[in-house]
C-alpha cells in the first residue's frame, strides 16, 4: 500500500549525511559531456563529489555506459570509497539493477531525476510543495512499477532480474494516490486563484519572477520589494524571515514567496517562483503546475537570466522557458539579464546582440549590487496593463468619505473636488477596481431634504 504524505515516505529513506561521497557519471551521445550542473545538484543535495567519470557513445541498453566503462566505474567507486553513484542520465530499471551488480556492495545508484526529487524533498516545507514532490515521485515510480508487473507476468517469475516482488496492486495504489493528490492540489489552486483575484480587486498588479535556478530571482525580489507584507504560505509559516532567501544553492525557492513592491504610481505584488532546471521531463514540470500558476496567471512575468553563462546555454534556457511559460500564460514577458557586475561592457553587448531574436529588449541589472534596478522598475510600470481613467460624482453623505478613502487605498487618485452637495473624484485604476468604485458610488443615497 502506498503510504500517504511526504513524512510517511521519508521515514523509509536514509537522508544524505555530511560524509556521503558520490561519483558523478554522465554519458553523452556526442561531444564532451558537461557535468557542471549535475555536480551542483549533487552538492545541493548534500553529497561530496569525489570524482567525475564520463563517456561519449550511444547508450548501452544494459548498463548506460559501455561495459568497459561500467567496469571502470566500479573500480573508481572502490578507489574513492564512494557511497553513491549519481548518473546525469535517466536510468531504466534494468540498468539500475545491472550497475548495482557491478558496483561494490552497499553502493547506491541514482539517476538525474531521483537526485532532483531528493533535493525537492529536502526543500519542501509547505503542504503544497510536499504534495507536488510526492506527485512527482509517484509519476516517476509508476512506469517502473508497470515495468515490474509486465516483466514478472511475462517471465512468470516474481523477482525477475531483481526488480522486486510482483504485486499488481502496487500500480493501482500509485494511481489512486496520484488521483487524490491531484484533487487536493486542484483545491489549493482554486483557493490561490481566488486570492489572486482578491488582490487584483484591491488594486494590486501581479508580477512573477521566473527563470532557471541560481539566476538570481530571490536576490532580485529583495531589491524590488519593500517588505515581507504578503506570503503565499503565510498560513503555515508565521516565522518566515523578513527577506527572501538568497543562497548559492539550487532549488532554494521551492514554494512561492510574494512581497509588495512600490512602483510609484502602481502597487504590485511580486512572486518568486520555483526555478527551472535543464532537461526536465514534462511529467516533472507538470507536477509543479500549482507553483507555476503564480507565473501563468500573472499580469507580467520577469524572466531572469544569468548573463555570465555562455550564449548557447542562455539561448537554450530562453527557448525552454518561453515554451513552459507560453503553454498557459498570455501575460507579457520581460527578459532580465542579471549579474552584469560579473561581465564587462563588451561581453554584455556581444551577448545582447546574439540573443536579440529571443530577447529583443532586455533589461540589464545586477540584483546583487543594485545596478540599474530603477530602470527595471520603470520597465515594469510600462509593461503592466494600462490603468482605466474614471470620474465619479458622488453625493455628499456620511458614507462618501469612506469611499474616497477606499479609492486612495486602491487607485491612483489624481484629484478630489468637494462641492456643496457632491464630491468629484478623478482617478485611474485597474478595471476591476473601477467597476467596484462604480458599485460603491451607486449605493450612496443622497441626503434627505429638510422639511
Amino acid at each position: 500500500m502506498v503510504k500517504e504524505g511526504l513524512l510517511a515516505r521519508t521515514e523509509e529513506t536514509t537522508r544524505v549525511s555530511a560524509t556521503d561521497r558520490a561519483v558523478v557519471a554522465k554519458r553523452a551521445d556526442a561531444g564532451e559531456p558537461d557535468t557542471e550542473e549535475i555536480e551542483h545538484l549533487a552538492r545541493s543535495a548534500g553529497y561530496e563529489v569525489a570524482t567525475v567519470l564520463t563517456q561519449t557513445r550511444p547508450e548501452d541498453s544494459a548498463l548506460e555506459f559501455g561495459e568497459g566503462k561500467a567496469e571502470e566505474l566500479a573500480r573508481v567507486v572502490e578507489r574513492e570509497d564512494a557511497d553513491t553513484v549519481l548518473f546525469d542520465n535517466e536510468l531504466g530499471p534494468y540498468q539500475t539493477y545491472n550497475l548495482g551488480q557491478l558496483l561494490p556492495e552497499g553502493v547506491e545508484v541514482h539517476d538525474r531525476f531521483t537526485l532532483i526529487l531528493e533535493i525537492f524533498g529536502q526543500r519542501a516545507e509547505t503542504r503544497t510543495a510536499q504534495l507536488q514532490v510526492e506527485l512527482a515521485e509517484l509519476r516517476y515510480e509508476l512506469p517502473r512499477a508497470e515495468a515490474k508487473t509486465s516483466l514478472a507476468k511475462r517471465e512468470e517469475h516474481p523477482g525477475f532480474m531483481g526488480l522486486g516482488e510482483y504485486d499488481e496492486s502496487r500500480e493501482q495504489d500509485i494511481k489512486s494516490r496520484i488521483s487524490r493528490i491531484r484533487d487536493e492540489l486542484d483545491q489549493i489552486e482554486q483557493t490561490e486563484q481566488h486570492r489572486r483575484e482578491q488582490r487584483r480587486e484591491s488594486g494590486f498588479d501581479l508580477v512573477a519572477l521566473a527563470g532557471y535556478t541560481n539566476a538570481g530571482k530571490s536576490t532580485l525580489l529583495r531589491r524590488l520589494a519593500t517588505e515581507l507584507d504578503v506570503d503565499e504560505n503565510e498560513a503555515l509559516h508565521d516565522d518566515l524571515d523578513a527577506t527572501a532567501k538568497s543562497e548559492d544553492q539550487l532549488f532554494t525557492t521551492l514554494g512561492t514567496t510574494t512581497r509588495r513592491a512600490d512602483l510609484g504610481d502602481r502597487e504590485a505584488l511580486i512572486t518568486d517562483t520555483v526555478g527551472f532546471i535543464s532537461n526536465l521531463p514534462h511529467w516533472l514540470v507538470e507536477s509543479f503546475k500549482s507553483t507555476l500558476d503564480a507565473a501563468y496567471r500573472a499580469d507580467l512575468v520577469l524572466l531572469v537570466v544569468d548573463v555570465t553563462e555562455s550564449v548557447e546555454s542562455i539561448r537554450e534556457k530562453l527557448v525552454t522557458s518561453h515554451d513552459v511559460l507560453h503553454e498557459r500564460n498570455e501575460a507579457p514577458i520581460v527578459t532580465v539579464l542579471n549579474k552584469i557586475d560579473d561581465v564587462d561592457e563588451e561581453e554584455l553587448a556581444r551577448k545582447r546582440e546574439a540573443l536579440s531574436a529571443l530577447a529583443p529588449h532586455p533589461v540589464v541589472v545586477s540584483a546583487k549590487e543594485g545596478q540599474r534596478v530603477e530602470a527595471l522598475r520603470e520597465r515594469i510600470r510600462a509593461a503592466l496593463p494600462p490603468l482605466e481613467e474614471e470620474r465619479l460624482v458622488m453625493p455628499m453623505t456620511d458614507d462618501t468619505m469612506s469611499v474616497v478613502s477606499w479609492l486612495h487605498d486602491n487607485a491612483r487618485v489624481e484629484d478630489v473636488t468637494y462641492g456643496d452637495d457632491d464630491v468629484l473624484v478623478e482617478f485611474a485604476a485597474r478595471p476591476a477596481v473601477v467597476e467596484q468604485s462604480r458599485s460603491k458610488a451607486a449605493g450612496l443615497s443622497p441626503p434627505a431634504e429638510s422639511a
